[in-house]
């Protein structure tokens, strides 16, 4: 069956955006043409009269004496003359507004004082509120609007962004060997890059490989020369001999860890359950027995599924590589959600933070000067990586108070 084809990424943007000029336009212009009017009414000078009589005017307010003109408002003598000939006594009037309306109107605010016969009076127009019905159904519809675009912004800003966050993880979990689980949505633009970064994958997972199996050959076809220079320097004097068969051995020693190192970059890993307690137990009861100085603090019972003789080798090595370049180690686990930690501290002088990463590749040593009594072939630190990996897990070197210490995350 075909598959439909997924539209653009920047069809949904594209409707967003004209769907919200539209939306907004749609709102400005129902408040415009159905909203009241933004300014109060006219109050014709008839009305103010009759206020200043006695009578009941609605909207207006009236008060005995003489009152003082609000903020904004100013006198306008020529409205006082037209009003206090028509109230027949003396007018003393302010304005917000020094306009008169063609009928005999006042447009705004007023704060107008008369004397009848019962004395003085004043009639004002009533105080607006900061927020009027017009600003109200203002902010009301904008509101509304706004409320209305944020949520289908969200919800298709999301449709965009989840595919892009699936893709992230995915090449954030890229392991070589493994495949790549491509996003099943999103755009037609998200899902080419999915398969362009599959592509890739595939194409560097199988350089990858191709290396190390070079490696893992040479390494091994350089057994059987050694073995022919390990028979032929039997005929050497006791001195010479001694030195030549030192450096026979630890041409050995570096092949054995460039074997180890392709095969575990190499063999897919075993899904076994393996308790994790037990095995760092049983490694530091060997390791003791050796004569090294090594402790271990119990934790929780922790189950892992993977390899138990590649954990074995990846912590081996992080606890041989403790006591080499620190003198001792102490390790440490710790039940996370969903994974566990193993903390591996020692006593020497720490790592370089700038340089902690870089002893994690291959024949890479954290003493530059190669000495055979510190012993290392630069594998050891690749190989945990390597085996870290394939469980799916990470590894890296953690600022301590003193010594180093190396923290391996495992999946439980």
């Amino acid at each position: 069956m075909p598959t439909r084809r997924a539209a653009s990424i920047a069809q949904p943007i594209f409707l967003l955006v004209i769907a919200a000029i539209v939306f907004a336009t749609a709102v400005t212009f129902a408040i415009t043409f159905n909203g009241p009017p933004p300014r109060p009414r006219p109050v014709s000078d008839t009305d103010i009269v009759m206020a200043l009589r006695g009578a009941t005017v609605p909207d207006l307010i009236v008060l005995p004496g003489r009152q003082s003109a609000r903020n904004g408002e100013s006198p306008y003598p020529e409205h006082d003359a037209s009003l206090a000939l028509a109230l027949g006594g003396p007018v003393s009037g302010s304005y917000a507004e020094r306009e008169r309306g063609q009928s005999g109107e006042v447009r705004g605010d007023f704060t107008v004082s008369g004397r009848t016969t019962n004395g003085w009076r004043t009639v004002r127009s009533p105080d607006r509120p900061l927020l009027t019905n017009w600003l109200i159904v203002t902010f009301g519809g904008m509101g509304f609007a706004l409320v209305l675009l944020s949520i289908a912004a969200w919800i298709i800003t999301r449709r965009i962004s989840r595919p892009l966050e699936q893709l992230a993880g995915m090449a954030q979990g890229a392991r070589v060997g493994l495949p790549l689980a491509l996003p099943q949505e999103g755009s037609r633009e998200v899902r080419e890059l999915a398969i362009a970064l599959s592509d890739m994958h595939t194409r560097i997972g199988q350089h990858a490989e191709g290396r190390t199996t070079m490696l893992a050959a040479i390494a091994h076809d350089l057994g059987t020369p050694l073995s022919r220079l390990a028979f032929h320097i039997e005929g050497l004097p006791e001195v010479a001999r001694e030195r030549a068969a030192a450096d026979v051995d630890e041409m050995r020693a570096m092949i054995g860890a460039a074997i180890g190192y392709a095969r575990d970059e190499l063999m897919d890993s075993a899904t076994l359950r393996v308790d994790l307690g037990s095995l760092l137990d049983s490694l530091v009861e060997d390791t003791r027995a050796t004569g090294d100085d090594v402790t271990i603090t119990p934790g929780p019972r922790i189950v892992v599924t993977g390899d138990p003789a590649a954990l074995r080798r990846l912590f081996a090595n992080v606890i041989g590589n403790a006591v080499r370049y620190g003198d001792r180690a102490r390790v440490e686990w710790h039940a996370l959600d969903g994974a566990v930690t193993v903390t591996v501290d020692d006593d020497g002088p720490g790592v370089d933070p700038e340089t902690a990463e870089s002893l994690f590749e291959p024949f890479v040593r954290g003493d530059p000067s190669r000495n055979r009594e510190t012993g290392g072939t630069g594998l050891g630190l690749a190989i945990v990586r390597a085996i870290v990996s394939r469980h799916g897990g990470q590894v890296a070197f953690e600022p301590s108070a003193h010594g180093a210490r190396i923290r391996v995350l495992l999946p439980r």
